[in-house]
């Protein structure tokens, strides 16, 4: 693949569609569960101070949806989602080891959004193990053990299916390159257990090397899952961009926000050939739901990162850069980041430090 051939598919790819940046654009609006009506509506809050044009589309998925429909998902929610084609989405309940399906999982599969990108950066003000983290993980997202294939074999026995393909490691893979090449990244990091799984992950490789050779401007590595995930946490300035499956890319994407202050603080966004899911990556912590102590920013972070889709950088840096503000100032943090600050606190000074 030639430069022109490359810049073709970076923009094919790229997370900013062709869609006129000023007129008001529909946005389906899932507040979810637990906190996610709270961090939600901060995080619409926060996109309306900036000005930009969004008329929400509200509507029920999770266990609101299940209670009011009988239904986690339903059908008035993918239509929603057919319609709009983007979303900013609150927590989902999902119940271990019983209950109904994941609904995450389900609209992944459902409108294939098959790259999930976490943004994961240290922020001055959150006290964490590190400093100057910066990488991205960037995690298959339709298929591997995390699909949920598995059935009974015999009582007591349980068959779970790993399956991966060319056709999504290969796309995948093209995700993050030329993500990479977009944000100026110099490093993508295939992650992977292909010394046992020699046929899957075996598979899985072999399509991000063929991938990186179209790439030769960004360094390509390989590392076996146990020993990146000792790596991240001895040396996680070492990465930039990382590739995995998505199993491995769920555990790791944890692993990493860990390293910067926790789940709270790191946004999270599921991108297809035709629309987004833009969502915090945190659960929908009950115990504390309606007490307005929850922390907002991964919320308003996602926020953000649906603005950048829709055409408006310039709103996302603002708010990427009050939020920063905001956190270095260290005079309004939630419990959870070790002050004292309700949900609507935060907010109204991540408001204050939009430019």
């Amino acid at each position: 693949m030639n430069r022109a051939d490359r810049k073709i598919e970076g923009e094919r790819q790229s997370t900013q569609p062709d869609r006129d940046a000023q007129a008001a654009r529909v946005v389906t609006l899932i507040e979810g569960d637990g906190i996610g009506p709270e961090v939600i509506g901060a995080a619409v809050k926060v996109v309306e101070a900036t000005g930009v044009p969004i008329v929400w589309e509200r509507q029920l998925a999770g266990r609101a949806a299940f209670e009011r429909f009988g239904n986690p998902a339903p059908e008035e929610l993918l239509a929603s989602l057919r319609r709009t084609g983007v979303a900013l989405k609150g927590p989902l309940e999902t119940q271990v080891g019983q209950g109904y399906r994941s609904v995450n999982v389900f609209l992944r599969k459902t409108f294939d959004l098959y790259a999930n990108v976490r943004p994961v950066r240290s922020f001055r003000g959150v006290h964490s193990a590190f400093k100057n983290v910066d990488l991205v993980v960037v995690r298959e997202n339709t298929e591997d053990l995390y699909a949920g294939i598995e059935h009974e074999v015999t009582p007591g026995v349980v068959e779970s299916v790993k399956v991966i393909t060319e056709h999504a490691s290969r796309r995948i893979a093209r995700f993050a390159f030329a993500y990479a090449e977009r944000h100026g990244r110099r490093k993508v990091t295939a992650i992977h257990k292909a010394n046992i799984m020699k046929l899957s992950d075996g598979l899985f490789l072999r399509c991000a090397r063929e991938v990186a050779r179209d790439y030769p401007h960004i360094e390509y590595d390989e590392q076996l899952v146990d020993a990146a995930c000792m790596r991240l946490v001895m040396n996680p300035q070492g990465f930039e961009v990382l590739l995995l499956e998505n199993l491995y890319g769920d555990i790791i994407s944890d692993l990493c926000a860990g390293l910067v202050g926790g789940l709270g603080v790191v946004p999270g966004a599921n991108y297809g050939e035709n629309g987004a899911i833009f969502e915090a990556v945190h659960g929908t912590a009950p115990d504390i739901a309606g007490k307005n102590v929850a922390n907002p920013i991964a919320a308003i972070l996602s926020a953000a990162l649906m603005l950048e889709y829709l055409g408006q950088a310039e709103a996302c840096a603002r708010i990427n850069e009050a939020v920063a503000r905001v956190l270095r100032s260290g005079r309004t943090l939630t419990p959870d980041l070790g002050g004292k600050a309700t949900t609507e606190q935060i907010t109204a000074a991540i408001i204050r430090n939009l430019d």
